[in-house]
């Protein structure tokens, strides 16, 4: 069974975290690029998953559309707002306070090597945490990320991109709990134009306690990707 060091960061600045999940990332793969040409013993590596949220910030992955950004500099100024243009997969998306974002820095040689395979355990580990609210989350065909669908249509509740270099990866997902929805009316949602966006307690109709679900997210991943939790010091 595999380890995982985790850490919760907190409300943190996008662009600080990005660099930490760099950061990791490349010591990461300086430690496989040191086995691969060592004769001698070969150095574990680690593999890290952050918990955070960020202040109002909008990031276009290197596939996304800027059109979908729908404030001009001004706009996106006077609304507290910042944007990337970042190196994950997938388009545009908000983050915000109320937003659980997951980075998981896993080093994929230790679990398995499937990008497609790793978005579906990350999808599975997000329709568990739904079920243990009672809400049955679904996948939409050709759109990843986790969606709540009833008679009321198709509603985005997790989006996720992620990179991978040398089978280690970054970026991840960003699960709704209690985010300000009207941010989104900013974008096009992961560039859908025909789907709207929800969260958990708009879905449930009262407050949820953030702890609790981060609690139950760490209990899933541990679940999904059978894991070990530490803390990452």
């Amino acid at each position: 069974m595999n380890t995982v060091f985790f850490k919760y960061l907190g409300v943190v600045d996008f662009k600080e975290t990005w660099d930490y999940q760099e950061s990791l990332l490349n010591s990461t793969i300086n430690i496989k690029r040191a086995n691969r040409v060592s004769s001698g013993s070969k150095k574990k590596t680690k593999s890290y998953l952050l918990f955070c949220q960020h202040p109002h910030v909008y990031t276009l992955g290197k596939s996304g559309d800027e059109k979908n950004l729908l404030l001009n500099k001004k706009s996106l100024r006077e609304s507290g707002s910042r944007f990337y243009k970042i190196n994950r997969g997938g388009d545009i998306t908000y983050h915000g306070p109320g937003q659980l974002v997951v980075y998981p820095i896993f080093d994929l040689d230790n679990f398995f090597t499937d990008i497609h395979k790793y978005l579906r355990f990350l999808e599975d580990v997000v329709i568990m945490v739904l079920k243990k609210y009672n809400i049955i989350g679904s996948r939409v065909k050709g759109a990843t990320g986790v969606w709540v669908c009833d008679e009321r249509g198709e509603r985005k509740i997790c989006a996720m991109g992620v990179r991978a270099s040398r089978w280690v990866t970054m970026h991840g997902l960003a699960f709704n709990f209690s985010v300000d929805l009207k941010r989104f009316e900013s974008i096009v949602p992961c560039g859908i134009k025909d789907k709207s966006v929800t969260s958990l307690d708009a879905e449930l109709g009262r407050a949820i306690d953030f702890e609790e679900v981060l609690s139950t997210f760490k209990d899933c991943f541990k679940e999904v990707f059978q894991i070990k939790i530490k803390p990452l010091l």
